[in-house]
């Protein structure tokens, strides 16, 4: 086998990589909205693979989970019924974390000894396997602080750190496969439309932080009107839980506001850069790109939008019309994000061989 198409190889596997962190993540916003994360109160790598069979095993791992507050403030009503419901989504949750691990170090080592991999191939794997490595213990720190006896659901904060250490991973695998599969006449280097594309992207990580608030803060039900928020620009109740940075972080409609600002300035911002990039033709990924950043901009402020509209039948514990649509939000955002980082690796490169 050439050369080239071990490395073509080498690009399918960590798409699928990819796709399957991608997946995980929808995974964790279907835990979020269904308020499953706290369901499962130990932390068992291996052991954990399989849930409870027996009615003593439901039983007890029911009672584990009437310790912590949720079950006592909030969920005090659930039967075996309504707890199996929840620790499904987080077991299916942590398996799923389990088969991405599987399937990056077993064709790892095959890859390896089969010698697949080109010199400068093993420092980017050794960093994709630390990132991942960190985020499953990312996820745990965070799912531990809510077991207590005091807090509904995890810090709101701690489910930002969660999915942004997501999203640089996501990113960092991205530019690793674009970088294995994209060919001598992919690249543009466009200085003015790199360093554009570079601040849209700053300016979408921290819209993803302010996402992660409002799943966190339950914001979106907070304000389920639009253009207004409650009847106005700004909320007469925005900025006034006392201190700025405090309040940007942790006021409801303080958060909300500056999620939906944000939105359209971004929206702005791609468009006036769309506008600069669609004369460009001679690169088809970067056509490509393009055209994906654009559309999926529209569609992500378009599920934006419905998705606040239906915040008012926001139901803990099920899965209705407002979870379905605040999924597909997430997931368009991220997607937007990935075609922005694929705008900033090809117009950062000159058209010459990546080998």
């Amino acid at each position: 086998m050439t050369q080239d198409k071990k490395t073509r190889l080498v690009s399918y596997w960590i798409f699928i990589g990819i796709a399957m962190l991608i997946v995980q993540v929808l995974l964790g916003g279907i835990t979020r909205l269904t308020g499953s994360g706290l369901s499962i109160t130990e932390w068992k790598p291996i052991m954990g693979t399989m849930p409870p069979f027996s009615k003593m095993e439901w039983q007890k791992a029911f009672h584990q989970y009437q310790q912590i507050a949720q079950f006592k403030y909030l969920n005090q009503h659930f039967t075996i019924s309504d707890f199996k419901f929840i620790f499904f989504w987080e077991w299916f949750h942590r398996l799923w974390a389990r088969l991405i691990g599987i399937v990056f170090i077993i064709p790892f080592i095959y890859f390896l000894v089969k010698k697949y991999f080109k010199d400068w191939m093993i420092v980017p794997l050794v960093i994709l396997f630390v990132l991942g490595a960190m985020q499953g213990a990312v996820g745990w720190i965070m799912v531990q602080s809510g077991l207590n006896d005091n807090d509904l659901y995890v810090s709101h904060i701690r489910l930002a750190v969660h999915f942004i250490s997501a999203m640089v991973l996501i990113s960092y695998a991205w530019v690793f496969a674009l970088k294995l599969s994209l060919g001598n006449e992919s690249y543009v280097k466009q200085p003015s439309l790199f360093k554009g594309a570079v601040y849209i992207v700053v300016l979408v990580f921290i819209q993803l932080i302010y996402g992660a608030f409002m799943a966190g803060l339950k914001a979106a039900p907070a304000a389920a009107t639009f253009p207004d928020i409650n009847g106005a620009f700004l909320p007469e109740s925005a900025f006034t839980q006392g201190g700025f940075f405090n309040d940007i972080i942790h006021n409801k409609l303080t958060v909300h506001f500056i999620h939906r600002t944000l939105a359209f300035l971004i929206g702005i911002l791609i468009f006036i850069w769309w506008t600069k990039a669609k004369n460009i033709s001679f690169s088809t990924a970067f056509n490509k790109a393009r055209s994906f950043t654009i559309a999926l901009l529209f569609l992500q402020i378009f599920l934006g939008i419905i998705t606040v509209m239906n915040g008012s039948t926001m139901n803990p514990g099920r899965f209705g019309l407002y979870e379905w649509f605040a999924l597909l939000h997430q997931m368009t955002g991220m997607l937007l994000l990935l075609s922005l980082v694929a705008v900033i690796y090809i117009s950062m490169k000159s058209p010459v061989s990546n080998n």
